[in-house]
């Protein structure tokens, strides 16, 4: 056989090769979340902060001491999914006892809309909260009046982990949130995303006796 027809013939085993590889990559499925139940169907719970909570924009960082967020575990059988998470909507998280990192700068936090939680089983346990569109605006008062507003053109979900226990926990570290900030002189305006920290208590309302959990 010729050079040029052996290369040919190289060539083409090659792309085949190549073909059938690209076909089975992309025929490969997806990994199938697994069962996920949050218990006791139903029942209230509440999620309080444990120290602090901070949101940082840039090189400006907003600490507040005090958040709350109020929800109901979805009654049987919707607090089970076979194959996915379980959601339930929360109250918008309040957040107070504000300080910022900038000198002689107030910030107050405001919260609306419709946000929620949903926790899937694993290890570890992971927990996205959704803040809707606009859901979260911070202004500053003082040297620098700014504002910053958390999902500024759609929702965002905000990726965290679910600790069972008494009482269980929700935390949040270095967090990605999309905003958009405006506003003169000392505002971060250039920044497109904030870092999200926090810790939250999970506590059952309904029967403080019992605990709110995630299983499979």
């Amino acid at each position: 056989m010729s050079r040029t027809r052996t290369a040919l013939a190289l060539g083409t085993a090659a792309a085949g090769a190549i073909a059938l590889a690209s076909v089975t990559a992309s025929a490969a499925p997806a990994p199938v979340a697994g069962s996920t139940t949050v218990t006791p169907a139903g029942h209230d719970f509440k999620a309080v902060l444990s120290g602090k909570a901070t949101l940082k924009a840039g090189s400006v960082t907003v600490t507040c001491t005090v958040s709350v967020s109020t929800g109901t575990v979805p009654a049987a059988p919707g607090n089970n999914n076979p194959a996915g998470p379980v959601s339930s909507p929360i109250s918008p998280p309040t957040y107070s006892s504000c300080t910022s990192s900038m000198p002689g700068v107030t910030p107050t936090v405001t919260t609306s809309g419709a946000w929620s939680v949903s926790m899937q089983d694993g290890a570890p346990i992971t927990a996205t909260m959704t803040v809707p569109t606009g859901g979260l605006v911070l202004k500053t008062t003082g040297l620098a009046s700014c504002t910053v507003t958390a999902a500024p053109t759609g929702p965002a979900s905000v990726p965290g982990t679910w600790a069972n226990g008494s009482p269980s926990t929700l935390t949040f570290t270095n967090a990605s949130v999309p905003v958009k900030v405006t506003g003169g002189f000392g505002c971060p305006t250039s920044a497109t995303a904030s870092v999200f920290n926090a810790v939250y208590k999970v506590s059952d309302v309904t029967d403080p006796a019992q605990d709110i959990t995630v299983g499979p």
